[in-house]
């Protein structure tokens, strides 16, 4: 009993030993400022202890935001969002000492509602010259 107890011991450090340490919290922003409007998906990586990054999800994170509605990773900003950005504060659940924060600002104007109509491929279109269509009968 005593040599299982002991053999059992063995397997159980080493399968602690190999078990990965988180060392430190990185923002993966897919885009450098938030959009009115939309969700905005907030991407964490983790740095473990051997050196390779693993996302991580609301599972693994608390989130606190200084405004905008948050769910999970996302956080909405409506259009009448007053501020100009937003502070995103993550800390690990199960290690609440590992924490990261980023002020992450707020896309001022939207290019793409300011686009010129006339500009857009399908005005484009619609202003072109028209062709005759109209067929050739025979003889």
């Amino acid at each position: 009993m005593k040599q299982f107890l002991f053999i059992l011991g063995f397997v159980w450090l080493c399968a602690a030993a190999k078990a990965q340490h988180i060392d430190s919290l990185f923002f993966n922003l897919y885009t450098d400022s938030l959009k009115k409007g939309s969700w905005n998906y907030i991407n964490v990586d983790a740095k473990l202890s051997n050196g390779k990054y693993m996302p991580l999800t609301s599972e693994q994170l608390d989130f606190k935001i200084s405004a905008g509605k948050l769910e999970r990773n996302t956080i909405w900003l409506d259009w009448t969002f007053p501020y100009d950005s937003v502070v995103v504060e993550v800390r690990l659940k199960k290690e609440p000492a590992v924490r990261k924060s980023i002020t992450i600002w707020v896309k001022k104007k939207d290019e793409q509602l300011d686009a010129p109509v006339n500009d857009s491929l399908l005005q484009q279109i619609n202003n072109r010259p028209k062709s005759s269509t109209k067929k050739k009968g025979k003889g």
